[in-house]
């Protein structure tokens, strides 16, 4: 157990450790980075069986969300590494001559506090922890109370490879983190509800420390799929998606909006597709579980509200904590159950008429922005006026959930759903700060910066301003 003043020690002692330089030199970030992933390699058996007792997550299914995933992110930091952290020089301008060369370093904050949530408690842990030793900072992750399993595992892997005035995992509930954001950190990095990003910046305001935010969104993610779409491939990647970690993905779809011409066939489709797929969803061992008693409840409960309307699956299994995929149909926009993100495997279905497919676009960009959105159709020009257009934190045209996978792409959400990016060089980005350095010069210096500004001086140093900066 930890109190406020051990938690004080942890942080303190990793200040110490990071005024002495030594995660300056980026051999050294490199060689950090290389032990996570020979970690993540040694420990895959123990992860594996970890992601199974938290979340009933399949061996495939964890290693493709929270051990493969993490070390792609290591191999493309592990590239670009030295590169992005090389200064960067710049020609002053004509109005500093003769001072023209310009430096803007790429310096870590310093000590970080990295807050994970349970659903991929890996892939969300150590994915932000590569972006934070990538920039030069020391890391003091607070894991999540919820996945006892992965949390322990995680401390295990932590407590192996760096020594705690490095790296350090501090395990507990909502105590042990408000212990931890009450004190200065210099760079905070949430993943979890816009509800408690709100106390995380809260808390962070009292010492001014920046913040990077990666929430779900209030209002849950949109899927459109309009008359035109391709309605065995929509359903098929929608099914799949609602299947993963049993909707427990923050980037899932939260709800479907479809055309009301296709809208049955839609609902037939995906139907079947949940059959293909999973069959006996509850008692398919490969199926994932919700994570504990008061989630299952939640889902059950919010299911119930809407048991005249549900048209597939609408049961589960309280003592394994499963709950089958269930498609709520159909559901009115105004409605409570898609104001809210869901987190589990319901899926209510919004109808719209296609021709006013405008008007939907309106309540949707009314309303909070999401973490992503997915549009099914062969109308690829219109999808891509919408994806430009409305604002959320990433999203697919005829896919789903892969724009997390991409290199070289940023992972972020926009107001409820968050602020602050990260992987690869965004995430790099996001752990350090540029400082404009300007490298001064002693000889042929200008006397336009210096006074009289009047008489003839003036008026000869106001043309030569005029000159320089047009």
């Amino acid at each position: 157990m930890y109190d406020e003043i051990a938690v004080k020690e942890i942080v303190e002692k990793q200040r110490r450790y990071f005024k002495t330089g030594a995660t300056l030199d980026v051999n050294f970030r490199k060689k950090q980075l290389r032990k996570l992933k020979k970690a993540m390699v040694d420990y895959e058996s123990d992860i594996i069986e970890a992601l199974k007792l938290d979340l009933g997550r399949s061996d495939v299914e964890a290693f493709f969300c929270d051990i493969g995933t993490v070390i792609l992110e290591i191999n493309e930091t592990l590239r670009g590494l030295k590169k992005w952290a090389k200064p960067k020089k710049l020609y002053s301008g004509l109005v500093c001559f003769p001072s023209i060369i310009t430096r803007v370093y790429k310096m870590p904050y310093g000590v970080s506090l990295i807050i994970s949530p349970y659903n991929f408690p890996f892939l969300l842990t150590f994915g932000v922890l590569i972006a934070a030793i990538a920039g030069g900072n020391t890391a003091v992750i607070k894991t999540s109370s919820k996945s006892i399993n992965s949390t322990r595992v995680i401390k295990k892997i932590i407590a192996d490879i760096y020594d705690s005035e490095y790296v350090v995992v501090v395990d507990g509930g909502h105590d042990v983190a408000d212990m931890c954001l009450a004190q200065r950190f210099d760079k905070i990095f949430y993943t979890g509800s816009a509800r408690v990003g709100k106390h995380v910046m809260r808390s962070a305001a009292e010492n001014l420390t920046p913040v990077a935010l990666e929430l779900g969104g209030e209002n849950g993610n949109w899927c459109i799929v309009r008359k035109d779409a391709d309605l065995k491939d929509a359903a098929r990647k929608i099914a799949f998606f609602k299947l993963l970690n049993s909707g427990q993905v923050c980037i899932n779809i939260n709800q479907v909006a479809v055309a009301d011409e296709i809208a049955d066939e839609f609902i037939e489709t995906l139907k079947k597709e949940f059959e293909r797929q999973i069959g006996d969803a509850v008692n398919n061992e490969n199926y994932p579980k919700l994570v504990n008693r008061k989630a299952y409840e939640s889902c059950a409960n919010q299911a119930f509200q809407y048991q005249e309307r549900i048209v597939y699956g609408g049961f589960g299994n309280k003592e394994i904590l499963k709950y089958a995929p269930t498609i709520i149909y159909p559901v009115d926009i105004n409605e409570d159950i898609v104001k809210h993100e869901l987190f589990n495997p319901l899926l209510p279905v919004v109808v719209f008429e296609d021709e006013k497919v405008a008007e939907l676009l309106d309540i949707i960009a009314d309303r909070e922005h999401g973490l992503a959105l997915y549009i099914f159709t062969k109308d690829i020009s219109w999808a891509n006026k919408v994806m430009s257009t409305l604002q959320y934190g990433g999203g697919c045209i005829n896919e789903v959930c892969l724009q997390l996978m991409v290199k070289g792409a940023p992972f972020n959400g926009v107001g409820h759903s968050g602020m602050g990016a990260y992987h690869g060089k965004w995430g790099f980005d996001e752990f350090t700060h540029p400082q404009t350095v300007l490298q001064g010069c002693n000889k042929l210096n200008l006397p336009l910066r210096e006074h009289p500004y009047s008489g003839k001086a003036g008026k000869i140093k106001m043309k030569l301003l005029r000159l320089f900066e047009r």
